[in-house]
């Protein structure tokens, strides 16, 4: 079995669209499409019914979902099986549009000559993400490490405050402030469809108590594309999103990124990894990100207790 193939099937199943799928591995959508006719081949069944909003997985499509997570997972084991600092060095960041991933990102363009294998593992839980370092399948993760203890074998430092800001369409009522406050947010209901792991859904639940805010992680997600288009036309919809993470839209969308401030809320990110991980690129690695971890002493920030 083509585990490029399998590897496309399971972003297009976690994306629900090939286009998003196809951006996700870097590869085009007629590639994506490819990959997965020549799976459906191999097996003799349909994986996705084709829809006008993308794709769903038919009830093959559905059985075959946690195996072939399951044969990546062993391929992976496979390939991290060797001696470190003769292979890749193997990060998740979680998500590629997110602050993790342009902070690895702005690594690699200082140091062009590594080895370095880019995982995203959005859709695990930090628990699993954990056991993946344990294990020695992945050299480091980032996770905020809410309402959890480290095994004995791992270490963590927190290394990223994302700063909060409101992802608003041109007919929000706060689509030309300049700043928003999270009590003036408090007006407002926040929009966080499609979360499914406990420490994500915790963290918005601490800010949400902390400022009596609504946000709604309700619902299923269609994609970032369509969660952009409903915002850009909506006005009373709005996201919160992290000033380092990337999102690209039509220039029609007009959406606006506002800061969140008085106080700044951040979501704290940890780089979690093996006590006894001997990669060199990963001491590097470490060293670059507590030299560019920003600061928040004598700014109004807002962290969860269990942060600080």
């Amino acid at each position: 079995m083509d585990l490029d193939a399998v590897r496309t099937f399971i972003a297009v199943a976690e994306t629900g669209q090939f286009q998003s799928a196809a951006d996700d591995l870097e590869i085009t959508q007629q590639a994506a499409s490819k990959r997965v006719a020549g799976l459906e081949r191999e097996l003799g069944v349909r994986l996705f019914a084709r829809t006008a909003k993308g794709a769903r997985l038919t009830v093959d499509g559905q059985a075959l979902l946690p195996h072939a997570r399951e044969l990546l997972r062993a391929a992976e084991r496979a390939a991290a099986a060797v001696t470190p600092g003769r292979r890749a060095l193997r990060i998740d960041v979680v998500n590629r549009r997110i602050a993790p991933s342009n902070v690895l990102r702005a690594f690699y363009q200082q140091h062009p000559a590594i080895e370095l294998d880019v995982v995203t593992l959005a859709h695990a839980d930090a628990a699993s993400a954990l056991a993946e370092v344990s294990a020695g399948t992945l050299d480091a993760t980032f996770r905020s490490l809410r309402a959890l203890e480290l095994p004995d074998e791992l270490r963590s430092a927190r290394v990223i405050d994302d700063r909060h800001e409101l992802l608003v369409g041109p007919k929000h009522p706060l689509a030309n402030a300049k700043s928003v406050t999270p009590a003036e947010l408090a007006e407002h209901p926040v929009w966080m469809p499609g979360m499914t792991d406990a420490e994500p859904i915790g963290y918005y639940e601490d800010l949400a108590g902390a400022f009596g805010l609504t946000i709604d992680t309700i619902g299923p997600m269609f994609g970032i594309e369509a969660l952009l288009a409903e915002i850009a036309d909506s006005a009373r919809l709005a996201n919160l999103v992290g000033e380092g993470s990337r999102y690209l839209w039509p220039e029609s969308y007009d959406l606006r990124r506002i800061p969140v401030v008085d106080p700044i809320p951040v979501y704290p990110l940890s780089v979690v990894w093996r006590a006894d991980n001997a990669h060199p690129v990963l001491a590097d690695f470490l060293e670059y990100l507590r030299a560019r971890y920003r600061a928040t002493a004598g700014e109004d920030v807002w962290v969860p207790d269990w942060a600080r």
